[in-house]
């Protein structure tokens, strides 16, 4: 494909900053990152690529109309993958606010400026519309063993959930309607350097090596397919080059575990090559700690990606052990970026905004 203006929604969050990276790296495509920089937007996981010439930075919000109107006026975008998005369960259900406004709103912001873009555009020029999205809008699979499809109904859970199923199916519609080109993929969970440190991984890391109480929802056996968000970012670029109008891609990484599998991996992995020196305990798994389960708690996801596979040719290349040992290791190296993000949630919580 010859070279493209991407413009790309939340690319300085933990998936946006990775694909913002592959696309650099691997691609003579102009990256054009719009991010409002909120608790989960971090500038400094870009910072080796601020000086790249094919590199652009707007802080802005996706639900202002007029902002983004000027956007796509200035950087004239070929292709728009909309990552954008508040996306922790726990925040959503304590308030779900911020994910109407940023997952719906900031959705229909984004389709309506592309649709009038589009229109506009000569005939010689193409565009797409690729919305991110999660396969948490399909809901629960409880004990089954079937696997979400493209064509799997929707059931969401959450407040987050919903809203991105909200966003999903406006997406649908601006192409139906408008005939406005769009892609959409559903992932399921991901996984990696730079994922915010709420997240259950991160999170588990972080607290064993500072020996801390590892929480764990309920009995732990909760499923979830994990996905390493390099493989993500792989497979969002090839379906923004190759995938076709109108259609959806499942991407999953063909990695199912219980929770409880994942936490005591992760502290496997920790003994080996991190050894606790402390005399109160000998292994990291003796931290994990049982709490009262998250309300409206999904039992399991699973993904088939086989669309994708057979249309697309892509798979995922990390196999999940080969992953976290990967991301286990960025963490015990990136310290200081980890007390960074907890600065500057304190910051932001001192000034009265608490969680987004």
């Amino acid at each position: 494909m010859k070279n493209k203006n991407i413009l790309i929604t939340g690319g300085c969050g933990f998936i946006g900053s990775t694909l913002v990276k592959h696309i650099l790296l691997n691609t003579e495509h102009n990256v054009i990152n719009i991010d409002k920089l909120t608790y989960a937007g971090v500038g400094e996981n870009l910072k080796d690529f601020q000086k790249n010439s094919n590199y652009f930075f707007e802080e802005a919000d996706i639900c202002n109309f007029e902002i983004m109107t000027n956007i796509f006026s200035k950087y004239t975008p070929d292709i728009i993958i909309h990552l954008a998005a508040e996306s922790h369960v726990d925040r959503s259900i304590d308030g779900p606010d911020n994910f109407i406004q940023t997952n719906i709103i900031g959705t229909f912001t984004l389709l309506e400026v592309s649709r009038k873009y589009f229109n506009k555009l000569s005939n010689n020029k193409t565009f797409l519309f690729h919305h991110v999205s999660t396969d948490e809008v399909y809901g629960d699979l409880d004990n089954s063993d079937k696997l979400f499809s493209e064509d799997s109904p929707y059931g969401p859970s959450s407040p987050y959930s919903a809203s991105k199923a909200s966003s999903d199916h406006l997406v649908r519609a601006w192409n139906r309607t408008y005939q406005l080109p769009v892609v959409i993929t559903n992932c399921s969970n991901n996984y990696g350097p730079y994922q915010f440190p709420e997240k259950l991984i991160p999170l588990v890391i972080l607290n064993a090596i500072e020996l801390k109480k590892i929480p764990i929802y309920g009995n732990g056996l909760q499923v979830r397919d994990w996905l390493f968000v390099e493989d993500h970012a792989n497979a969002l670029l090839n379906v923004a080059e190759n995938g076709n109008i109108g259609e959806t891609y499942n991407i999953g990484g063909n990695n199912e575990f219980t929770n409880l599998q994942v936490v005591n991996l992760i502290c496997k992995i920790l003994d080996e090559i991190k050894p606790i020196k402390s005399k109160k305990i000998s292994k990291y798994s003796e931290l994990i700690t049982f709490v009262q389960d998250r309300a409206g708690h999904d039992k399991r996801y699973a993904i088939d990606s086989s669309k994708i596979q057979s249309d697309l040719f892509w798979k995922p290349l990390y196999t999940f052990e080969n992953g976290l040992r990967k991301t286990i290791n960025w963490y015990l190296n990136n310290i200081e970026w980890c007390n960074l993000i907890e600065r500057k949630i304190n910051a932001r919580e001192r000034i009265g905004l608490g969680k987004s």
